[in-house]
């Protein structure tokens, strides 16, 4: 007995994902690409900063995120991560990067686009732009710096947070 076929299929796409064809696709979120788009490794004070220390330096670490619109579905989302192990003559390493990616968001609701622009794309740069980060620390003569993982959710809370605090629009920062 033939089976009887429905208006909606189950393809695959071109990133092996299941999308759904026929009265609506399903929501999706592809990275187009990505690349570094500025970066800067800085070691002062060597050859002294490579000797043995009595103790560790003190490493600050900030990150950051934004995004920009290229488009109605096509976004860059920039990750900047900057590491500074040190300060002023003591300064031992300063590592920056900006790290990005142009996204494609395609059949996501309005209200979820923000949180998905800010908080699952730089999920998905976040482990390259921790490999170039540990690769140049390491190639600059010190232990790789092995960045811990972020909970940008709680992030982008912060930021919306900080946003409503400041009567800026979440939107003006994304």
């Amino acid at each position: 007995m033939a089976k009887k076929e429905t208006s909606k299929k189950n393809t695959e796409n071109g990133n092996g994902e299941a999308a759904v064809q026929g009265n609506g696709e399903a929501p999706s979120l592809s990275v187009l690409t990505q690349y570094i788009k500025d970066f800067s490794f800085e070691n002062p004070n060597s050859p002294n900063s490579l000797l043995p220390k009595e103790k560790q330096p003190e490493i600050n670490i900030n990150i950051n995120v934004n995004a920009n619109p290229m488009s109605e579905t096509d976004f860059e989302v920039v990750l900047h991560l900057e590491a500074k192990a040190g300060q002023g003559k003591d300064m031992v390493f300063n590592v920056d990067l900006s790290y990005a990616g142009i996204f494609r968001l395609v059949n996501i609701p309005d209200e979820a686009k923000h949180p998905a622009i800010l908080i699952e794309c730089p999920r998905l740069l976040f482990p390259f732009a921790r490999q170039i980060v540990s690769d140049a620390t390491r190639n600059g003569g010190f232990p790789p710096l092995m960045i811990d993982p972020v909970d940008f959710a709680r992030l982008y809370q912060a930021r919306m947070a900080q946003a409503q605090e400041t009567g800026e629009t979440p939107e003006a920062k994304a």
